[in-house]
């Protein structure tokens, strides 16, 4: 069984009143918006499974601008980040006024994005449009990354976003790395690389057995390895030149406190809504259809939802089954986060029994 020490468990407890008390009051803090599912790149771990040419249009952005009315009724637009998500944002040519009318709506906003279409005169565009964030993903250097993207020059493309942005001061700005088989050994030189290039803020993660990255032997670290990327992470934050970070995926035991800026919490439904491109109001993109809470195109308003559902995100109780029906350790990660049960709400994945 997995030891958890004396240090970390008082810790723990203390963190699980705050959190207790977030999940009383379910403050709506940030709003991702898929605004596309197109996308320019075949990404081999996307949980999307995004297309050049997607199924689904975009979504228009009047459609979108009425569920802020919604949230501006209920709060302080200053209070309530918008996340600009797909697919690749950047395939909407309308993407800087769409991010005019969410500026003008009163809302910050900022953007995830792979980079391949990012260019300065683009860049400009988006900052005088509000942007004041951007994510851009990077996972290896030159040959690893293109893999992994499934498109030649990529990798050339996301370091130049990434230089850019760097560039640009007034900007919050971070990396984010998905950490497979393939890359793992390098990531001390991808960190000496995004040090040269101005990055400050890095992100890590390891996928979950979803969309593409479901049975890709390659996309799965084992054991000694997960280990050995949250033992990296905690030297890089320790040596102090940038500010890496494990994703919030799991709970993680002795290594919480070590590898993030914060303690574990899933904050979908919690603090987290989003709006998918087909209408539906969800907590996060990554989480399966079967939790979705409305649909906009059936009439739900998001706020009406966001107080009235997410009853399953709220109250975890239903989680505590199976492997989770006797943890001793179920009150600091109530089941892990919710995209990591599958449709009959089994677990799916458990970061700690990679400690076992």
């Amino acid at each position: 069984m997995y030891r958890l020490d004396l240090r970390h468990r008082l810790a723990l407890d203390i963190n699980n009143v705050l959190q207790r008390d977030t999940r009383r009051n379910h403050p709506l803090e940030q709003l991702f918006w898929e605004c596309t599912l197109r996308c320019n790149l075949a990404c081999r771990h996307c949980g999307s499974d995004c297309k050049v040419q997607a199924e689904h249009p975009d979504m228009p952005l009047e459609d979108f601008l009425r569920v802020l009315d919604s949230v501006n009724a209920h709060c302080e637009p200053h209070s309530v980040f918008v996340i600009v998500t797909g697919g690749e944002p950047l395939m909407r040519p309308d993407l800087e006024a769409c991010g005019r009318a969410i500026h003008d709506k009163g809302f910050a906003w900022g953007m995830v994005t792979n980079g391949f279409a990012l260019t300065e005169e683009r860049l400009d565009n988006l900052i005088a449009s509000g942007m004041g964030s951007a994510t851009v993903s990077l996972d290896g250097l030159q040959a690893d990354h293109d893999w992994m993207r499934g498109r030649a020059g990529s990798f050339e493309r996301a370091q130049h976003a990434i230089r850019l942005l760097a560039a640009r001061p007034e900007l919050a700005f971070d990396v984010v790395t998905c950490v497979n088989r393939r890359n793992y050994a390098a990531l001390p030189a991808i960190r000496e690389a995004l040090l040269d290039w101005g990055v400050r803020a890095w992100r890590l993660f390891t996928v979950f057995p979803m969309g593409r990255a479901a049975g890709d032997p390659e996309m799965q670290l084992d054991r000694e390895e997960f280990r050995g990327l949250l033992d990296f992470i905690k030297a890089t934050r320790k040596e102090g030149r940038i500010r890496a970070s494990y994703g919030c995926e799991g709970f993680l035991g002795n290594y919480e406190g070590e590898v993030r800026d914060h303690f574990y919490s899933c904050e979908a439904g919690i603090t987290a809504a989003s709006i998918l491109c087909d209408g539906s109001i969800s907590a996060c993109a990554s989480i399966r259809a079967d939790y979705h809470q409305g649909n906009i195109y059936r009439g739900d308003d998001l706020m009406e939802v966001w107080e009235r559902g997410f009853g399953p995100y709220r109250d975890r109780s239903w989680m505590r089954t199976g492997e989770c029906g006797d943890c001793p350790y179920f009150k600091y990660c109530l089941g892990g986060g919710m995209h990591l049960r599958d449709d009959r709400g089994r677990l799916l994945f458990c970061h700690l029994k990679r400690f076992a």
